[in-house]
């Protein structure tokens, strides 16, 4: 079928999927693709997971959509789900849509509890769709990092380097994307963080870590921040958490939600807190637990990341990162790139391609037998260019 009413600017390039399980999509000819992606980031437990399955419909059968005035239990439950993982178990959560709108909520809270306007963020970083940070004109401090990545001094970093000295006080916030940089997969050094995390914060900022893409264990901990030892103000997370159901959470500490409250700030949305999302959340999180998923995809990681670096025998591979199921394969130009893409798809292996780079980032539960499957498939493509 040719893409007639779907509005989209994006090639599609498997137009006719009919089914999932797992890591796997199947199209209407029966022919079974790995899905390598993770449906952008998000089916963190597989796709058509039995289990969650099973919540969503029990759920729906009580009651799927509320309002932002009346809630239920199950939301409470979630919340408290979301705050044990994320180390804020006094705070609060908002339970949203979507990353981007978890991000500009944060936003907002930020500004009106500190009465400043500018947000800052790392040159690289992704922070959603919406206008307000995508365009970065007006009331921006954007910090540009790449000198920090051959910086002698990047493992200890000091906070007398010149490239602190144009930080303005009057921040608002400080939005830290801890390690996917626009899907480009790059980790800044600790130090270079922590430093930029206590000039903000002396200057009475506060730390909003966006973790729709790094978070509900992708990078082998809980959330991409547990790899700096940052102690967050608000947490953005999507993606990850709803295994492709439209669900967000926006978790604020006690010390932001006490502020945000006496500031009387209030934000209304028709599906805030909803008690499908919310339990949704709650299966996620029970899943990844109690299957110990973070451990292995720490483990796993390790063990494939080891057989991408080994792909770079090949000059055609020309970097490769990583950290947990997060990875990124440097490919040596677009043309090649996309040739490859091509072949793989050809082959059932979906990966996200940027052109010269490929991100790869399963679900949480493949198996070392899929990924070497991968691997293969992936080797043969490059030894017959």
């Amino acid at each position: 079928m040719s893409n007639i009413y779907n509005c989209t600017p994006y090639k599609i390039d498997i137009p006719d999927i009919t089914g999932s399980e797992g890591i796997y999509l199947f199209d209407k000819k029966g022919k079974k693709y790995m899905d390598l992606e993770s449906g952008v980031w998000c089916t963190s437990v597989g796709h058509n997971n039995e289990q969650l399955n099973d919540v969503i419909k029990k759920q729906i059968s009580l009651i799927m959509h509320a309002g932002f005035s009346y809630s239920g239990t199950i939301v409470e439950e979630s919340a408290e789900s979301i705050l044990k993982i994320t180390g804020l178990e006094n705070g609060k959560c908002v339970f949203l849509c979507s990353g981007s709108e978890a991000i500009e909520l944060a936003r907002q809270i930020s500004k009106k509890v500190t009465g400043k306007k500018i947000s800052m963020t790392m040159h690289d970083s992704y922070l959603g769709s919406y206008s307000s940070v995508t365009d970065r004109s007006e009331n921006w401090y954007i910090f540009n990092w790449e000198k920090c990545k051959s910086c002698k001094f990047k493992r200890n970093c000091r906070i007398d380097c010149e490239q602190f000295e144009n930080i303005p006080e009057n921040l608002s916030d400080f939005i830290f994307e801890p390690g996917s940089s626009s899907g480009f997969v790059r980790f800044p050094p600790e130090s270079l963080i922590l430093n930029i995390v206590k000039i903000v914060k002396t200057n009475g900022g506060k730390i909003i870590l966006n973790e729709v893409t790094t978070g509900i264990g992708r990078t082998g901990r809980w959330f991409g921040f547990n790899h700096y030892g940052i102690k967050a103000d608000m947490i953005a997370i999507g993606k990850g958490v709803g295994n492709g159901y439209p669900v967000s959470v926006t978790v604020l500490n006690k010390e932001t939600a006490d502020q945000s409250a006496k500031a009387g700030f209030k934000y209304m949305q028709s599906h805030q807190n909803d008690p499908l999302g919310a339990s949704i959340v709650k299966e996620v999180i029970n899943i990844i637990d109690s299957n110990d998923l973070v451990a292995e995809a720490e483990r796993k990681g390790e063990l494939f990341l080891q057989q991408l670096m080994d792909l770079q025998k090949n000059k055609i591979i020309t970097g490769v990162r990583g950290r947990g199921l997060l990875f990124a394969v440097d490919i040596c130009d677009k043309k090649t790139g996309d040739y490859i893409y091509k072949k793989l798809l050809e082959k059932g292996f979906i990966v996200c391609n940027r052109g010269a780079l490929f991100r790869i980032d399963p679900s949480l539960i493949i198996s070392e037998e899929e990924f070497d499957l991968f691997i293969k498939a992936f080797n043969n493509i490059l030894d017959s260019i």
